[in-house]
């Protein structure tokens, strides 16, 4: 094992830092600060981070082929124009339930962008249960809805070979997989190929990397693992200086980095304290693995 690094790169803490996604065109890691309202752009090179606000809670962002990028917005699946910073609503989902919003999202191989919704926190990851579905926009901006009850909506992506999704309701503790069919978006076979011990508390975000196995961020677990899809094994931990790790994603150069971004929110003073970096987004290096480059919206 080569040596495992952990730098906090981006310090200006969100309330709930979300959705990292290397965009290689900008060289730039893209990210959401869920209940900041805004979207950043954090650059390696200057080492700054900047952010464009929106009017609601924005849970994820994503790539768009025909270049900026698109994003979940409240209920809304929205585009946004990053040097005119400007937002146009696609379409609205989950529109009988007022106190829902979008959480986590992602983009299928096929350019189909992934969302799920969940109900509104009373505080971090106390909230009306069952409350959330999930939905797939397709990139003749049509919408469909595979499932609901669901409670936190969370961690998305899909195996190498393109016929698994995977798929986290975050109060199950469990990450899930189904069978994937990549020409229609259609998903089935629901079961648990992992459930988190006590330590590992909440699995929030998750991406894949090139020798397929899964990458968790594990809320208030201070952490992100590895994990065997196939096994169902633990392969590896990685300890954060923070406790409410919120997701990961890998980027860089040949995307060898990992990026982890925190959350502070639900945090009080004597606890911010002994984390002051919370809510930052961090830069791991030495895993000795790569990850798959995200997939751009085609729509």
């Amino acid at each position: 094992m080569s040596s495992v690094r952990i730098e906090c790169v981006a310090k200006e803490g969100c309330r709930i830092g979300e959705s990292p996604v290397w965009d290689e065109k900008q060289d730039a890691l893209l990210y959401v600060d869920i209940t900041g309202r805004k979207v950043c752009r954090w650059s390696p090179v200057t080492r700054q981070a900047q952010a464009i606000p929106v009017d609601a809670p924005v849970s994820s962002v994503a790539l768009r082929q025909s270049g900026d990028y698109v994003i979940t917005l409240g209920t809304r699946f929205a585009a946004l124009k990053w040097k005119e910073e400007l937002v146009t609503t696609i379409t609205q989902v989950d529109k009988d339930k007022a106190n829902n919003r979008f959480n986590d999202g992602k983009v299928d191989p096929a350019g189909r962008y992934f969302a799920g919704t969940m109900g509104e926190e009373i505080r971090p990851a106390v909230l009306e249960r069952h409350q959330g579905s999930l939905y797939t926009l397709f990139p003749d901006l049509s919408v469909v809805k595979h499932f609901d009850q669901v409670d936190i909506s969370n961690g998305l992506d899909w195996s190498l070979d393109h016929r698994t999704f995977f798929y986290i309701d975050s109060l199950s503790y469990s990450v899930d997989a189904f069978d994937y069919d990549l020409q229609t978006g259609k998903i089935g076979n629901r079961r648990s190929i992992y459930k988190l011990e006590k330590e590992e508390s909440i699995p929030d975000g998750m991406c894949i990397d090139t020798e397929g196995k899964l990458w968790v961020a594990c809320y208030d677990g201070g952490r992100v693992i590895r994990l065997d899809p196939e096994t169902g094994k633990r392969l590896q931990t990685v300890k954060l200086p923070v406790d409410k790790t919120t997701s990961c994603c890998f980027g860089g150069k040949d995307y060898s980095e990992m990026y982890v971004t925190s959350a502070s929110d639900g945090m009080d003073k004597e606890w911010l304290s002994r984390q002051p970096q919370a809510g930052g987004v961090f830069k791991i290096t030495g895993l000795g693995v790569k990850g798959v480059p995200p997939y751009p919206f085609a729509g």
